[in-house]
């Protein structure tokens, strides 16, 4: 008896979860329709860390890149977006493919800011600071009805908001960078 007890207890409890998940998403929803809010995005699903040695800018063929899936969850979170009717003031994006590709197949169109790419790499730490503070600038001065989003990477994120997100997590903050919320079904 105390196992069906236990089984039926588990079972109410996994869908007041499920459905308090579906509650703060709506929350989130109805936050992002109001406008006037920072949506970073980490590029998707782009298979390995980091970057190759041999990394050019220029050159999608030496970075990492999205495989299959990283296209089927960009075209998801551009979906998440359209269904929604979230307005979107601009799209930003790295200048690393992965990201590109991610706005790409997500809103299709963007544009690139340097102060969004990455600085894992050795090679590029040493843009960090001017990055940040770039960035920091250009948020500080936008001005928007609607939403602005980033597409990224995960060290940038980190760095601003402090927070650690997967591939293809969206991370909505206020104009002060207060986490708002975050999905991460994509």
């Amino acid at each position: 008896m105390f196992k069906n007890l236990t089984k039926i207890f588990i079972f109410h409890l996994l869908i007041i979860l499920s459905f308090s998940n579906v509650f703060s998403d709506e929350k989130l929803i109805s936050d992002l329709k109001k406008g006037q809010k920072i949506i970073f995005i980490r590029h998707a699903i782009a298979p390995g860390s980091g970057d190759p040695e041999n990394f050019n800018l220029n050159d999608c063929n030496t970075q990492r890149n999205l495989d299959y899936r990283g296209i089927e969850q960009s075209k998801k979170i551009g979906l998440f977006f359209i269904k929604n009717d979230i307005p979107i003031d601009i799209v930003l994006s790295s200048e690393w493919c992965r990201c590109k590709d991610t706005a790409k197949f997500a809103f299709q169109n963007f544009k690139t800011f340097d102060a969004l790419n990455s600085f894992f790499s050795p090679k590029f730490q040493k843009n960090k600071q001017r990055q940040i503070i770039e960035l920091s600038k250009y948020l500080n001065n936008w001005q928007s009805e609607k939403n602005l989003i980033l597409v990224t990477h995960y060290v940038v994120i980190l760095e601003k908001l402090n927070k650690a997100v997967s591939s293809g997590e969206i991370v909505v903050v206020d104009k002060n960078l207060n986490l708002i919320g975050s999905i991460k079904e994509y």
